[in-house]
């Protein structure tokens, strides 16, 4: 495994109770950072930051990434006990229902949307006003394939993270004219607790896309987005990464 020098610099993770933001929370914690876990499970995401590696120091807070209030109270915890934030991982997110545009759900849209795209927005709002004080900030999204491409039966959850894609490109333009770079990933599938939000058929609908013929593994993920995070990406920003699993067409 390839190592990163975060010793000094702190990360907060949002979704970091489980799943994806779990494993790259333990990546950059082996890497040396200080993790603040942000995760609306508060005592699951405790007990997740006190498992992590390193010295931290590693803490958890519950946060509602969808509400402005409880992104800017998590923001000052934060600071007040692992430090100020060099780096964020925006991973918490909601697949949703799986249904027609014709018979979706109309507040189940307008949740998702506010978790995946609106809570991006608020919390790297919350960070970018430090990292461009400080002069030195790394930020990474967890956009989707289904952003690039639309999954049938998914539109909420396409929509939502094909916003985060141009959301991360229009940030990432405002903040490079300082050393914050500001990127997102497109992943494919993972096994993850977000599978049991979906039906059967839509998880073998996705399957049967990538061209690799499995799904993505976390620790996959977690190790390209450590290197986006780091001190050696000093050029990219605005970007997005593919983890698709040779599924993306541009």
């Amino acid at each position: 495994m390839n190592t990163y020098d975060l010793t000094g610099k702190t990360a907060v993770v949002t979704g970091a109770a489980q799943g994806l933001g779990l494993a790259i929370a333990r990546r950059l914690a082996a890497s040396g950072a200080r993790i603040a876990g942000w995760d609306m499970n508060a005592d699951a995401c405790k007990a997740a930051m006190n498992d992590l590696p390193g010295d931290g120091p590693h803490a958890a807070m519950r946060c509602d990434v969808a509400n402005w209030d409880s992104v800017t109270a998590a923001l000052e915890e934060t600071e007040k006990t692992v430090g100020t934030v060099d780096i964020l991982v925006n991973s918490a997110g909601v697949a949703g229902p799986n249904a027609p545009v014709i018979d979706y759900d109309n507040d189940a849209f307008e949740q998702i949307v506010a978790i995946n795209l609106t809570g991006t927005y608020f919390t790297n709002k919350a960070v970018v006003k430090g990292m461009r004080e400080r002069g030195y900030g790394r930020i990474c999204n967890i956009a989707s394939i289904a952003g690039k491409e639309g999954n049938p039966n998914a539109s909420a959850y396409s929509a939502s993270k094909a916003g985060v894609i141009g959301f991360t490109k229009s940030l990432g333009k405002e903040m490079a004219d300082v050393d914050v770079a500001v990127n997102c990933v497109t992943p494919a599938a993972a096994r993850t607790p977000i599978f049991d939000q979906m039906k059967q058929e839509h998880i073998d609908y996705m399957l049967s896309k990538i061209p690799r013929g499995r799904f993505l593994e976390v620790d996959e993920a977690a190790n390209m987005i450590v290197w986006l995070v780091s001190g050696e990406n000093t050029f990219t920003t605005g970007a997005t990464f593919d983890l698709s699993g040779g599924r993306a067409t541009y």
